[in-house]
């Protein structure tokens, strides 16, 4: 029985640890003690820190693992090519690593290799901004977070130092990006890389709360682009995983396409998409074993991107309040055959302020978009 090593034990690990045991593979979770759902589904679990990375290559040596793996969790993985690399399993390079994690370096790889992305300063404090004109509106955030956390966008310079102060908070190295505002509606775009070939899946449009925060309310796919503007992005994207030399797994890549046709990108993750579009929507609308995939490439395995059942439209919408709760309610009694997922909170109080923070969620799938359309989300404003 092959034996695979997963870094992080919570909700978003849980969908890739039943995966691999319904392919009958042996599970090994490593993650601190949270009580997380994966703690007790693992076959095996270990209470290590994910960023304990020395721990965690000596227990995998120990055990023996065929291969490593995690999703949706760019600390995640840090440790997952460290010791992929370690014990000369399959993975990104360290290299690759650095650059797909740490957002300065990756938008100095995106200009060096003439990737159309944002131009932004690397910035411990305002007065590191000093002597330098900025064209507002900027876009202040962590340099090394996900999920919209420390994100805001400023039209002036009213709110520019507690704009760093809180990127600086919620990031690891405690430092920012001030970056120029890339207009447009936002997307985001999923391929799986096997031996430094790009297979393009999916994209996901995607619906936020708009401006300050940015935060996610809802995504669908597929995502309503033209023939023509889907081959731009999947060449653009591409492009872009070359420059941060991912050549194994899954990828994230978010995107911004404006009125004339430019796209931008905004960053890209060496890991599936959180957020239920790598683990579900991704499946649903194309009809590929996505995570099935990301195992194969870890255990060294080819993959295989034929479609195991058609496609469908699949949307995912997140709980913020009260009103998403009662569009929940109206598809129950109108449509309840929408409703493949559904886990909701049973407090809806509290604020909002990152994605960490919504009650809950809901995924609706249909023989196409139409059919739910009125159940999506509104988008905010830029």
């Amino acid at each position: 029985m092959k034996k695979l090593a997963i870094i992080g034990a919570s909700y978003l690990q849980e969908p890739l640890i039943q995966k691999a045991k319904s392919m009958g593979i042996e599970t090994h979770v490593f993650a601190w003690a949270a009580n997380d759902v994966g703690e007790k589904s693992a076959d095996y679990f270990y209470p290590i820190s994910i960023i304990e990375k020395e721990q965690i290559t000596q227990k995998c040596r120990e055990i023996g693992i065929d291969g490593i793996c995690t999703i949706a969790s760019d600390l995640a993985v840090i440790t997952v090519n460290y010791v992929a690399n370690q014990l000369h399993l399959n993975a990104n390079s360290m290299e690759c690593t650095r650059l797909s994690t740490n957002k300065h370096l990756m938008r100095e790889a995106f200009e060096k290799n003439g990737d159309p992305s944002p131009r932004s300063i690397l910035v411990e404090d305002v007065t590191d901004l000093s002597g330098i004109t900025l064209q507002y509106p900027v876009i202040v955030k962590p340099l090394d977070r996900s999920g919209s956390r420390g994100i805001t966008k400023l039209e002036s310079a009213e709110g520019l130092r507690e704009a760093i102060e809180n990127a600086k908070e919620q990031g690891f190295e405690k430092k920012a990006l001030v970056e120029e505002f890339a207009s447009g509606q936002e997307y985001s775009v999923e391929f799986i890389s096997w031996k430094g070939k790009h297979h393009f899946l999916a994209v996901t449009e995607k619906f936020t709360t708009g401006a300050p925060h940015f935060i996610e309310t809802g995504h669908v796919e597929p995502a309503r682009l033209s023939d023509e503007m889907c081959e731009q992005v999947k060449r653009v994207v591409s492009h872009a995983l070359d420059s941060l030399q991912i050549t194994m797994g899954a990828s994230h890549s978010e995107i911004k396409i404006d009125q004339d046709g430019n796209i931008r990108l905004i960053e890209i993750g060496g890991r599936m998409g959180g957020d239920y579009i790598g683990s579900h929507l991704v499946e649903w609308s194309t009809g590929v074993d996505f995570l099935g995939n990301v195992i194969c490439v870890a255990l060294g395995q080819d993959i295989n991107i034929v479609s195991k059942h058609k496609p469908y439209a699949v949307a995912v919408r997140f709980v913020f309040g009260k009103d998403d709760l009662e569009t929940l309610n109206i598809i129950q009694r109108e449509h309840p055959e929408y409703l493949k997922v559904v886990d909701v909170s049973d407090d809806i109080e509290g604020n909002v302020a990152d994605s960490s923070d919504r009650h809950g969620m809901y995924l609706m799938v249909a023989e196409n978009r139409e059919a739910f359309e009125q159940y999506l989300p509104k988008k905010g404003v830029e």
